[in-house]
């Protein structure tokens, strides 16, 4: 499969919580490629290369979605997110209830003609989902079942996609298929690829994954925000115009920088993105893992975050995916 299919086929499926469909299509993709293992939170790959020295690659494969708090009488759900939603994008949505079956339910949506007054979108315990199952909605589903987008993941013009959960299923993408192209090649150092869990819950897979791999240098994939209307150009990349490599305090800089180069020399499609501290990824902990880790991040321009149409190019995966593959036979920081 290609990077595209692999995208739709990630996208489609399901991370939250304690349900791993994603995580084990991921799994079977890598298995292919390196040495996988599944390590608590974790999937876990590795290539060997010549020496000690390790670098590590890392997207989470996590999505937001939400989990029941209440379930009454007619069948309507209260839930809190699992992450951060985007509130405003929830009335008439579709999702799936993850209860003894799967149940299709839809959030609420009032009737521009019985509403009354300005809907405000600022708190999800209000934003009540309809089982359709009446009554009998106790019976199938319980308080503490997750629940997801229900939303197929669909190919647009232009190589570009948009479905629910490319944050971050699309840094996935890139690493199953940078895995692909290093298998095989005499590396000039160890390549451990990490698909961790739990980012959108406080980067709590990102945690055990850098201390456990003992890695040299790492760089994080991840998605960042694209161009649209109402934003500002300083505030955002440009859809189609490269990965975004991060520049920030909390960033090596000379990693960073060899980036750049490196995707100049090899006419790759690049955009900066500059922050002022802490960038929001897994790169925050991974930084701090031990004594410390030189650590990097390539983000990928994405629109509609946390939302289930989020939208991305292929054309910015396959830059991603040729700007990792150079770094690594060009030898990293070594």
């Amino acid at each position: 499969m290609n990077i595209k299919d692999n995208l739709l086929s990630l996208s489609n499926a399901v991370g939250l919580g304690n349900i791993y469909h994603a995580a084990n299509i991921a799994f079977d993709i890598i298995s292919k490629y390196t040495t996988a293992t599944k390590n608590g939170l974790n999937i876990i790959g590795r290539l060997e290369g010549m020496g000690d020295y390790t670098l590590l690659l890392e997207a989470h494969i996590d999505e937001v979605g939400f989990i029941v708090t209440d379930i009454d009488s007619d069948g309507f759900l209260t839930v809190k997110n699992c992450g951060g939603i985007d509130l405003r994008a929830l009335p008439a949505r579709v999702v799936t209830i993850h209860g003894k079956r799967e149940v299709t339910g839809v959030f609420c949506a009032t009737p521009p003609h019985l509403a009354k007054g300005e809907q405000k979108y600022d708190d999800i315990s209000t934003l009540k989902i309809d089982s359709l199952l009446g009554d009998t909605a106790r019976d199938i589903i319980s308080v503490g079942d997750f629940v997801s987008f229900k939303q197929e993941a669909v190919p647009m013009l232009n190589n570009q996609v948009t479905g629910k959960s490319l944050d971050n299923r699309a840094g996935v993408a890139c690493l199953l298929e940078t895995a692909k192209r290093l298998s095989g090649k005499e590396l000039p150092f160890n390549v451990v690829f990490a698909l961790t869990n739990e980012e959108e819950l406080g980067h709590r897979g990102a945690k055990t994954a850098a201390f456990s791999a003992c890695t040299d240098e790492a760089l994080v994939l991840d998605v960042s925000f694209a161009d649209g209307p109402d934003i500002a150009a300083k505030d955002c990349g440009r859809l189609s115009g490269g990965g975004m490599i991060g520049i920030s305090p909390v960033l090596d800089k000379e990693l960073s920088n060899k980036l750049a180069d490196i995707a100049k020399e090899n006419n790759i499609p690049y955009q900066l993105e500059v922050m002022g501290g802490a960038t929001g990824t897994n790169s925050d902990v991974i930084s701090i893992s031990k004594s410390g880790v030189k650590t990097g991040l390539i983000s990928i321009p994405l629109r509609n975050m946390h939302t289930d149409v989020e939208t991305v190019c292929i054309d910015d995966l396959i830059s991603v995916c040729d700007l990792l593959e150079q770094y690594v036979l060009g030898g990293a920081l070594l």
